[in-house]
């Protein structure tokens, strides 16, 4: 029997060995393990890591102190391993919308003090979100994943597989994925879009629905609003302090408003806009 054995050994390694090379395993995607976030890219079936989120710290953050909290309450709900809800971060540009996804990634973690995972997938990605949630359901570890500057325009048919992704179809979202975007668009439509779509439409309310429905995948909808003079000069105030930048704070103020009126906006971006320059004027190097 021994000698049986010995001589179907070698046959049964070669049937495994021809089997592996019928099926290989995917090598293009890493495990999540390795990294803490990563960049998708769907043309190349892969993830790259990101060694350095360019991210602010959390405290930094300004004039948006509702959004913050509650988003900040359903990441930490979704770390812990329980139920939390997609979030659709929309409105006035500028505002800290993709930023404050980046400090909560940085700031939020699991209860074994793991890092949360962070996935950013492309706009024009977003047609490989099945495949891409796949992967991520063969992994142990909680994700985020993030699409900034989420949008559709006409002809675009991609948002149906983000629907089916998000809550539809028959596997779902995995649990261990939530979804997070960022959009100018409350409903991440245009008007005119939707309005074209109710006039020409032979059921204008169906139409509309179809399109509105993708926003309503979104438990969380958090609206960014223009920032007040107060806000603005708030934010302003807080990177003065936080890198001890010197300086009459009336004469900055003035200078910060004037940089403002310049740029046509006040807001967040714009305010680290003005510290940037005006950091540099001082000799004084600064990372968010």
């Amino acid at each position: 029997m021994t000698d049986q054995n010995d001589k179907l050994l070698p046959a049964l390694e070669r049937i495994a060995d021809a089997l592996e090379r019928l099926s290989p395993a995917d090598k293009s995607l890493p495990d999540l393990s390795t990294d803490d976030a990563f960049v998708w890219h769907a043309e190349d079936n892969m993830l790259e890591p990101v060694l350095s989120v360019s991210h602010v710290s959390l405290g930094l953050l300004k004039g948006i102190d509702h959004v913050r909290d509650i988003l900040q309450n359903n990441t930490q709900q979704f770390a812990d391993g329980f139920p939390a809800n997609n979030a659709l971060l929309w409105g006035a540009r500028g505002m800290g919308k993709s930023s404050l996804v980046k400090a909560l990634h940085a700031h939020v973690k699991t209860p074994e003090g793991d890092q949360l995972v962070l996935i950013e997938i492309h706009r024009e990605d977003i047609h490989s979100l099945p495949h891409l949630m796949n992967v991520i359901r063969r992994s142990n570890r909680r994700v985020i994943l993030f699409c900034d500057d989420l949008s559709f325009d006409d002809e675009d048919s991609s948002y149906k597989s983000l629907k089916a992704v998000l809550e539809g179809g028959l596997q779902g979202r995995p649990d261990n994925v939530i979804f997070y975007a960022t959009s100018n668009r409350r409903h991440l439509m245009p008007r005119d879009m939707m309005e074209n779509e109710r006039s020409s439409a032979i059921t204008p309310s169906e139409a509309v629905e179809e399109k509105v429905s993708l926003s309503d995948r979104f438990g969380l909808w958090l609206g960014y609003h223009a920032c007040s003079q107060d806000n603005y000069l708030s934010i302003i105030d807080t990177y003065l302090d936080h890198f001890d930048i010197p300086g009459d704070r009336a004469d900055i103020h003035h200078q910060a408003l004037a940089w403002s009126t310049t740029r046509g906006a006040r807001s967040g971006r714009v305010a680290w806009q003005f510290i940037q320059d005006l950091a540099g004027k001082n000799k004084i190097k600064i990372t968010p």
